[in-house]
């Protein structure tokens, strides 16, 4: 953790060997509302881009409380016809952190789904959510 970012960041050591994940990481940076630590640090998400990434169609899996991407590792080898995307959420699994529980809200959440999905250029997605 920094305590001039205000943000924790899981160590990428603590996946190593996981059970059934052997899936490359990704990472885009996203908008930091302006509050959160310094407020100009940008916050690291997590996320799978597996399967067919010449496919027309995209299968976007976002996991509930308290999970992450690991949740679907299941899924994606089933839905390799597809373009698979599996986002960490900020907060959870291999994204950043937040350390203040305000920082935390609903609106925060859908902001950064949606410049996620902008950032990534996703179209004619298929949402599952748990």
């Amino acid at each position: 953790m920094s305590f001039n970012t205000g943000i924790l960041r899981t160590p990428d050591s603590a996946f190593i060997d996981l059970l059934d994940y052997p899936f490359e990481p990704n990472y885009i940076y996203l908008s930091n509302p302006g509050c959160i630590g310094d407020g100009e640090t940008k916050l690291r998400l997590h996320y799978l881009d597996e399967g067919d990434k010449n496919s027309r169609e995209t299968i976007l899996l976002l996991h509930g409380e308290p999970s992450w991407s690991y949740l679907y590792r299941h899924f994606i080898p089933l839905l390799k016809q597809y373009r698979i995307i599996a986002m960490d959420l900020i907060g959870f699994g291999k994204s950043d952190k937040p350390v203040n529980k305000a920082d935390y809200t609903y609106q925060r959440h859908v902001d950064w789904i949606k410049e996620a999905i902008e950032c990534l250029n996703l179209n004619n997605i298929t949402l599952f959510c748990q």
